[in-house]
């Protein structure tokens, strides 16, 4: 037996949890594996049970049979054998120390009761932004067992902004043993809700997209690798359930299951199932991810997803430093291969690691960004986080969670249209004059928005990535370039003339006419190719007052357009939106009460939207907005503090049957005198 295995079996013992590390297959044995070539090393660690990816050192670590071994040999590494080997994984602490609802030795990793409930935490403490679902359920809980467990996904949107939204959907912890995963996906989360009033770029895409987080997708195997073992699959005690029980879920996804890279041998860790998608796991997830991705891709496997397919599928493991993509069971390209690589290399950009291929010294089968990819045709990546599975608190908090969060933010930012989007330049360095972006300017100012726009910003240390000239910069104002009210206003190259790949861009912003409160600047920018790259965004302030470009006072005046509720201090408009894009300012409907007032877009005498602004200070020190339609047109609502400034906008598409607006925290300034 190896030391790692000692020492996680002391990990078990100390932490005074009943299971014992299984026995060691018959004939494994770890070494360290030399290597000249990092892509070969690269790729050992995708095919290979791979304990260290130090790449740095000129090594990696294998755990492996002699067939292993054999094809780490043919792929020209040079092989050490390691008997006494130490895992840089091993906790840095006493074992038995372990803060509340995290795993012994790792006190910045959440287990799975721990995960759940700040999931939880996240819905209760934003009900507008997060909802808390049901996925399906363990293996460990369809047999009835009390500590099986039940699958969940947190999704985050707007729900006040109603209508089709393009999704990211990130799974995680698929393989139990890899510690930062889980972790990763949930920092992610917290990031989103807790900048969505602060970050311009967060609201934007809650506001218009969405995020779904399977955040445990392993949960019965995670419990035994909280154990410290270095457990990779399912619980299913029905395979090999005297040492290494269960399946190993990524090889059990329904696509080219059983072809190759996988074993028949149940206690292999590559083992593959009885059947493609056997398992109650994998059945969750795939069950999930059709619900949200109808099939955009043909039956042949030449067969392309159109250019303008929406929808990004991440799944994160540990280790390696890797970005992949389809395919994983042949070496040949995917139909999407050139658009996937694009997007991959500009993943890898945020995170410095290795973009490649899913396919590494030999096909893998049955893989969950192939399925993703190959049955519904989303662009579909795996993310390989950090260099072992146990990773150190340190590394994990100083290293792979900021650049992994950049990395996951650009993957939300171009779910829209992921196949076309990262072949344009980035916007980077957004700054507006003045001041407006903070304390804000009055209307009628002109602010200087500047800008630098990027089309060289990928990982090329394989391969590199076609870049061209900035040919273009627009920027919009609170609409974004999408939708179909969009009004683009060009932006300019700081020395005169668009002519290389990086670029300083400015333009001209008139507030004049803008009411008071909090505006988005989106700004995108477009390369000689014709390909307009990802948006970046920045809040405008506008201040209550005098605007000096009309020479009226800004405040609520009512008129046919305007309700003014509460003695004047709340301004409320509503715009409607046709599914032809014909548009209009919908009416006021008269007397409005001191805190409701209806409209009506065609028809005096049917009042389609009802908007309450109601004083629940004695509650929750905050003014609700409440508000109910009986239209399937579009409709923008405006409810604006005219005291603060601060605005509030509620969405709906033209086409879809608007849900109730149900704001509990609209004005946490509301209840303080103006």
């Amino acid at each position: 037996m190896s030391r790692i295995l000692v020492l996680s079996t002391v990990l078990a013992t100390a932490t005074a949890l009943p299971a014992q590390e299984p026995e060691q297959p018959d004939g494994v044995r770890v070494v360290r594996a030399y290597f000249d070539d990092p892509l070969v090393a690269a790729r050992a660690v995708m095919s290979l049970d791979a304990l260290e990816s130090e790449y740095e050192k000129g090594y990696i670590v294998l755990r492996g049979t002699e067939e292993d071994i054999e094809t780490a040999r043919q792929a020209g590494m040079r092989i050490v054998e390691d008997n006494d080997y130490v895992s840089v994984g091993l906790p840095s602490e006493p074992p038995s120390v372990a803060a509340q609802g995290t795993i012994a030795g790792f006190p910045c990793y959440r287990t799975v009761e721990e995960t759940y409930e700040s999931a939880r935490a996240i819905a209760r403490a934003h009900p507008k932004l997060a909802t808390w679902k049901w996925a399906g359920r363990s293996w460990k809980k369809r047999q009835r067992s009390t500590d099986g467990y039940t699958l969940y996904v947190l999704r985050l949107t707007n729900s006040a902004t109603t209508g089709k939204k393009p999704v990211l959907f990130i799974t995680a912890a698929l393989h139990a043993r890899e510690y930062t995963t889980a972790e990763l996906a949930l920092r992610f989360a917290e990031h989103l809700v807790d900048s969505y009033e602060t970050d311009a770029d967060v609201r934007w895409l809650l506001d218009h997209q969405e995020v779904h987080l399977m955040l445990q997708a392993n949960p019965d195997g995670r419990k035994r690798a909280e154990e410290g073992l270095l457990w990779r699959k399912n619980h299913n005690t029905r395979h090999c359930a005297h040492s290494w029980a269960g399946v190993d879920l990524n090889r059990n996804f329904d696509f080219k299951w059983g072809d190759s890279g996988s074993s028949t041998n149940e206690c292999s860790i590559v083992y593959r199932g009885l059947s493609a998608a056997s398992e109650p796991e994998t059945q969750a997830i795939q069950a999930y991810m059709e619900r949200l991705f109808p099939d955009a891709r043909g039956p042949g496997d030449r067969d392309a997803a159109s250019s303008g397919t929406s929808g990004v599928v991440l799944d994160l493991h540990s280790h390696g430093r890797l970005i992949l993509w389809p395919w994983g069971h042949v070496y040949d390209p995917a139909p999407n291969g050139t658009a996937l690589q694009t997007l991959g290399r500009k993943l890898a950009y945020f995170n410095g690691y290795r973009p490649l291929q899913a396919i590494g010294l030999y096909p893998v089968t049955g893989a969950t960004e192939d399925y993703g990819y190959g049955v519904l045709g989303r662009a579909s990546f795996t993310y390989e986080l950090g260099t072992t599975f146990f990773q150190d608190c340190s590394r994990f908090e100083n290293s792979i969670l900021d650049e992994n969060l950049e990395s996951l933010l650009y993957a939300f930012k171009v779910a829209r249209t992921p196949y076309r989007t990262p072949a344009g330049p980035d916007v980077r360095d957004l700054s507006l004059s003045n001041g407006a972006s903070t304390t804000g300017v009055a209307a009628g100012t002109a602010v200087a928005l500047s800008a630098t726009f990027d089309d060289t910003r990928y990982e090329n240390s394989n391969g590199f990535e076609p870049t061209q000239d900035i040919a273009a910069g627009q920027f919009y104002v609170d609409v974004p370039p999408w939708a179909w009210r969009r009004t683009a206003n060009a932006m300019h190259a700081s020395d005169g003339a668009f002519d290389s790949r990086t670029e300083g861009a400015t333009a001209i912003i008139d507030t004049t006419g803008l009411s008071a409160g909090r505006h988005t600047v989106f700004v995108r920018a477009k390369d000689t190719d014709g390909n307009w790259g990802a948006i970046s965004a920045i809040f405008l302030v506008v201040q209550a007052g005098d605007d000096p470009g009309s020479g009226e006072d800004v405040g609520c005046a009512a008129d046919g357009k305007t309700v003014c509720l509460h003695d004047g201090r709340y301004e409320v408009r509503v715009t409607w939106l046709a599914g032809n894009g014909a548009t209009g300012d919908a009416t006021a409907a008269s007397p409005a009460t001191r805190d409701a007032g209806l409209f009506w877009f065609f028809d005096p005498d049917n009042w389609e939207i009802v908007v309450k602004v109601l004083d629940a200070c004695a509650l929750n020190d905050h003014v609700w907005v409440y508000g109910a339609s009986t239209t399937d047109l579009g409709y923008i609502i405006r409810v604006t503090d005219t005291a603060t400034g601060v605005e509030r906008e509620y969405r709906s598409e033209p086409g879809m049957p608007a849900s109730a607006i149900t704001d509990a925290t609209a004005f946490p300034d509301g209840c303080r005198p103006p």
